[in-house]
């Protein structure tokens, strides 16, 4: 068992993780995987826990982070009529199987291609929200089969992969067929339970060598509870900075941010 001088710089850095995640959500709208991954792998880095299955460790926590946030999230806008329940039942099937395939490759690889996926996608990802305009559109209403099907499939396979969940794909893809932008964000929160769920029942029977302390199979028990506690508190805050603030310069300061975390996650892989 770790002793209490190890335990404390953990518990410190998972703190204001957490508290981090859980202003940027609610300041941005943004699902808190995409913080959260590569926060968890400089912390546990940093604190000396390595390993060619880091990313791995990461992955899983931020899934099983996504679990709760989710649930909440999508509760919350059910109340308000906005999650478009059809479309869940539609895709569900075809976000469980990539979800569970995306799981199965990420067992299997090394944490430097976790690193690699999540820091190219990240990129696209910061680029979009860094560009990207309300008036985009692929198509006036979202594709019929198989197209749909393949659609939701990739999306699951790469957000599990990434320890995100729907939003951070879902939501310009939803967009981008003419979903309503208010749709869109309560269906995608559906979206990541359905992303998180089997996700993590898979990582838990993943054991992972030289993990931080307390983590079953991938899944890093305190960084979960700690983070999980963190977002609670501070979320609200950042719903009354979003309310008393300009969110454009806030979401263009955080697409920057995202694009420098995936250069620099690539750069880490490149060894430079």
């Amino acid at each position: 068992m770790p002793d209490l001088a190890s335990l404390l710089p953990m518990v410190a850095l998972l703190l204001v993780i957490g508290g981090f995640a859980g202003i940027v959500a609610g300041l941005l709208g943004v699902g808190g995987g995409i913080v959260l991954v590569p926060a968890f792998f400089y912390a546990f880095e940093h604190l000396g826990y390595g390993g060619p299955k880091l990313m791995q460790v990461c992955v899983a926590t931020s899934l099983a982070t996504i679990i709760v946030t989710s649930m909440r999230s999508v509760l919350s806008h059910n109340k308000k009529g906005a999650v478009d329940w059809q479309m869940l039942r539609d895709w569900a099937p075809y976000i469980v199987v990539g979800a569970l395939v995306g799981t199965l490759v990420a067992m299997q690889v090394k944490s430097a291609v976790l690193q690699v996926v999540f820091g190219v996608l990240a990129g696209v990802a910061g680029l979009y929200l860094a560009f990207g305009r309300a008036e985009w559109r692929l198509g006036s209403d979202l594709p019929g089969q198989p197209a749909r099907g393949i659609m939701a499939t990739g999306l699951a396979f790469f957000s599990a992969m990434m320890g995100i969940g729907g939003g951070t794909f879902g939501v310009p893809l939803m967009s981008l067929y003419n979903v309503a932008i208010h749709r869109a964000v309560a269906t995608a929160a559906g979206i990541g339970v359905l992303i998180a769920v089997p996700s993590v029942v898979g990582f838990l029977f993943m054991p992972v060598a030289g993990a931080p302390p307390y983590t079953i199979g991938a899944v890093n028990i305190p960084a979960f509870l700690l983070v999980i506690a963190m977002t609670m508190i501070t979320t609200p805050y950042g719903v009354k900075l979003a309310h008393a603030m300009n969110p454009k310069p806030l979401k263009q300061a955080f697409a920057v941010f995202i694009i420098l975390v995936s250069l620099n996650m690539l750069r880490k892989v490149a060894g430079w």
